[in-house]
């Protein structure tokens, strides 16, 4: 109950504060409802299996590297399948992976492709580049090196494009750490926060989604809207081709399978670093709705309600809430996923961090990606900073080319 007493200006933005994490904590209770009727879905397998290209950009020997290929050679697909692997780096030691999948799979069609060629910032745009000379058939998936499916992915991508109005088909993904606890960490971000978000989202049709791990699209209308050519500066390109291809007649498709996504930070740098990238991205595809997902960090809200109202009983109350709601979401992923909730006591740790990463992505416009530091241009042009990447001589000629473009945007 509201003291009787006139408020101070303090209470005033406490009971607000209060007010705005109770409505995090609904939210993230309905956030965990969405994951449940995501997974519960039924999947809209293949019927008939076209031939279907697939392009694995790859840099580096990354963890689980094979592991990860060897899933997309294992597809219960009949129909015939493509795999293009590309690399920038003749050097990269992910061509001894992919030759070692050529020896383990005769009977699987697999093209390795090495060309250093730059065509933007954006390299594994250029990388894809150079691969898409290769493409044979007329229905092509971007896959990430990272990522890991089960065998029936390729029936369900297909059967959601069976539909002619269906003008891409993207899954979401789930966290899968590779080593230590700042691993676990990333993946819980992925977990407990961007997918719980991605299943509300689709659940209240607010959502359309394209998610970079993996776009699957009909070659010829990928073609017609100017190809890998026309991401080759952007930052958020899945963003970019989703939204290219998603013409007026068109829709997107979901698939209620979850893929892996390998998180192989090691340090705590690496994860702020590559979540902030996340953030910045976010923030530039959808400001309004960026601003507006403060909600979906209801801990230090209710931290700062605690403060305001200094320890009242209805404070504590709704830090109590609070914390209920997000651990609801952590075991509700777990049982739809068939994950563990194991890290259940690191979920406010987690809850922080992804608060402050939420704050510094409305700050400043520079972002980190494999080593590289670049500046956000207008509409979303990635501009490399010349003077800490020291790029090549080919590579100033592509920043040159991005500043141009950024500046006729």
């Amino acid at each position: 109950m509201l003291p009787d007493a006139p408020l101070t200006g303090g209470q005033i933005i406490g009971w607000a504060v209060f007010a705005i994490s109770l409505i995090g904590a609904v939210y993230t209770v309905a956030a965990g409802r969405a994951v449940r009727w995501f997974v519960k879905r039924p999947a809209q397998l293949a019927k008939v299996f076209p031939p279907v290209s697939i392009l694995k950009p790859l840099h580096g020997d990354e963890p689980d590297l094979r592991q990860n290929l060897e899933g997309f050679c294992r597809q219960d697909y009949p129909g015939s399948v493509q795999i293009v692997f590309g690399v920038r780096d003749p050097f990269d030691p992910a061509i001894d992976v992919v030759k070692a999948l050529i020896d383990a799979h005769p009977n699987v069609s697999i093209d390795l492709v090495i060309d250093p060629r730059i065509w933007g910032a954006n390299l594994k745009i250029s990388n894809l580049i150079n691969m898409s000379t290769l493409v044979r058939h007329p229905f092509v998936v971007m896959a990430d090196s990272d990522v890991g499916v089960e065998p029936d992915y390729l029936r369900q991508l297909m059967g959601a494009l069976a539909d002619p109005a269906v003008g891409f088909a993207t899954c979401a993904y789930i966290g899968a750490p590779t080593g230590n606890l700042w691993s676990r960490l990333s993946a819980m971000s992925i977990n407990h926060h961007f997918f719980p978000s991605v299943a509300f989202g689709l659940r209240l049709r607010l959502a359309k989604p394209c998610f970079g791990p993996t776009v699957a699209f009909r070659w010829d209308e990928f073609q017609s809207v100017g190809g890998f050519a026309r991401f080759a500066d952007q930052l958020a390109d899945d963003f970019e081709i989703g939204r290219a291809l998603l013409q007026p007649d068109k829709t997107l498709a979901v698939p209620p399978m979850l893929i892996r996504h390998g998180c192989p930070e090691r340090a705590g740098r690496s994860v702020f670093s590559h979540e902030l990238r996340w953030a910045r991205t976010i923030r530039l595809i959808d400001p309004v709705s960026y601003a507006g997902s403060v909600v979906c960090h209801p801990l230090p809200w209710s931290l700062a309600a605690c403060w305001l109202l200094k320890g009242s009983a209805a404070a504590w109350g709704g830090l109590a809430l609070v914390l209920a709601s997000r651990l609801y979401v952590v075991f509700e992923v777990a049982r739809s996923t068939g994950g563990d909730g194991d890290l259940w006591w690191l979920s406010p740790l987690r809850d922080l961090i992804s608060a402050a990463v939420h704050v510094c992505g409305f700050l400043g416009r520079g972002v980190e990606w494999r080593g590289r530091r670049f500046d956000i241009g207008p509409g979303g042009v990635l501009i490399p900073r010349i003077d800490q990447n020291k790029p090549s001589s080919v590579e100033f000629v592509s920043v040159l080319a991005a500043i141009v473009r950024s500046k006729r945007a």
